[in-house]
């Protein structure tokens, strides 16, 4: 996995957060353009083909996506230095999933009901109000709370970890490269003690 891909497998409200990773003190957009969101919608693959179907985004959908970003970020941002969320995000949650409710549709299959959601209106929106409910449903999760920045510097990824002694947002990403930082240092060190 190289760094201009973005990370994914984490809760889609995580991995929607971490398209902005960063770079020393810049910050970069992995979703600036219709074609790099394509390219992360097919990254998540099945969690958002419903809302997706066979429609390419555009330009008009940017926003939308960005607005929930920002939104999730700043919530989650408060839940990891233990302040209150401000009622503005979370409000704003709430109106983008208000603005493409998720309805069930019924049809039969030739052997049974079944259902499946559907969502109307511009993809963007769409998209948005996916975004936003699945922000909802792990601000709700009691996983929450293992919510973690990764350890690495500069990096300003998030994950919940499976595992309580991760520190990395990959292991081959920041795990590597803290693992040859500390490896240079200690090298370093003998180096320089040897003189």
């Amino acid at each position: 996995m190289s760094d201009s891909e973005p990370l994914v497998g984490e809760p889609l409200a995580v991995d929607l957060v971490n398209t902005r990773p960063a770079d020393g003190d810049t910050r970069t957009d992995m979703l600036d353009t219709p074609q790099r969101l394509a390219a992360w919608l097919a990254l998540e693959g099945d969690r958002l083909r419903a809302e997706t179907g066979d429609s390419v985004p555009d330009e008009s959908d940017l926003a939308p996506v960005h607005a929930v970003r920002d939104h999730v970020e700043a919530v989650l941002h408060a839940l990891l230095h233990g302040t209150e969320p401000a009622e503005t995000h979370l409000r704003a949650l709430t109106d983008a999933q208000r603005a493409a409710p998720a309805v069930r549709e019924l049809a039969w299959d030739g052997k049974a009901v079944t259902a499946s959601v559907h969502r109307s209106g511009p993809l963007g929106v769409r998209l948005a109000a996916r975004l936003a409910e699945a922000a909802t449903d792990l601000l709700t999760d009691p996983a929450i709370g293992r919510l973690k920045r990764c350890e690495a510097d500069h990096c300003v990824m998030l994950f919940l970890p499976a595992h309580p002694r991760r520190r990395w947002c990959s292991a081959g990403r920041c795990g590597n490269r803290m693992r040859v930082a500390r490896y240079y240092q200690r090298h370093k060190q003998d180096t320089d003690g040897n003189r």
